[in-house]
């Protein structure tokens, strides 16, 4: 298990508790989030050299990354091989999940911090046998505001929303979902038991994520995965722009 370090994690919300701080809170927050893209970029150039398509699989607790993320190497089995980064406050018990089901994977502990970071990818990356993989995930934090402000030097941005959620969840956190390059609805088998009105859903993930492809899926019944292993297939074999 590889540990995040417990840097301080300043949300706009602290800002401006104390004489001086915004002044002192800015110029911090800009300091690390310059200093985390600069090593998101070595991390791309990287994995680029590697050959790897890089996922960072964002989404709020309970919306089933990880199943997302097994079901999808099921669904790539033969085909493309996947290795995972999970990120948790604390516990490797998704990483033990995925490991059991013959993925390799690593987890990170942030501790106290609510996101993962460049340096904190850079680490675990280190500790997985790369040149048998072609497809990396990360499992980033279970959070819909921190882990929008930290590129990890992905490929693709993927946000995750469960029908369970409601439909409002692009609207309650626009920068995020307006951040993804893809946006999936997942557990779509529970979506009558919800009440999930789909259409209203939709809607709203193409007000904010309008740029974004959108995928269907039930990754309990397999619904729609095939349509979403196709997709990592043609975008991995896709030029990339410094190609």
């Amino acid at each position: 298990m590889v540990h995040g370090p417990e840097h301080p994690h300043v949300h706009s919300s602290e800002a401006g508790t104390g004489p001086g701080s915004h002044s002192q809170v800015v110029p911090v927050q800009r300091a690390l989030l310059e200093k985390n893209q600069r090593l998101a970029e070595r991390n791309r150039g990287f994995f680029r050299a590697k050959n790897l398509l890089v996922l960072n699989i964002m989404s709020a607790p309970g919306s089933g990354k990880t199943t997302f993320i097994e079901a999808t190497a099921q669904a790539l089995a033969g085909r493309a091989r996947l290795g995972v980064i999970v990120g948790d406050l604390a516990t490797d018990n998704d990483a033990a999940r995925l490991r059991a089901a013959g993925i390799p994977a690593i987890q990170v502990s942030t501790g106290t911090v609510c996101h993962l970071d460049a340096a904190m990818v850079s680490r675990a990356a280190q500790q997985l046998d790369l040149d048998s993989l072609d497809l990396l995930c990360i499992e980033n934090v279970g959070n819909l505001v921190c882990p929008a402000d930290f590129d990890l030097g992905e490929d693709l941005r993927v946000v995750l929303m469960s029908v369970t959620e409601g439909e409002d969840k692009p609207l309650k956190y626009p920068p995020l979902f307006h951040s993804a390059h893809v946006a999936v609805l997942t557990k779509c088998d529970l979506a009558a038991a919800a009440g999930f009105n789909r259409d209203l859903a939709l809607a709203n993930l193409r007000r904010i994520s309008h740029h974004a492809r959108i995928f269907e899926v039930s990754a309990r019944t397999g619904d729609g995965m095939a349509a979403w292993a196709e997709y990592l297939l043609r975008v991995r074999q896709a030029p990339k722009p410094d190609d």
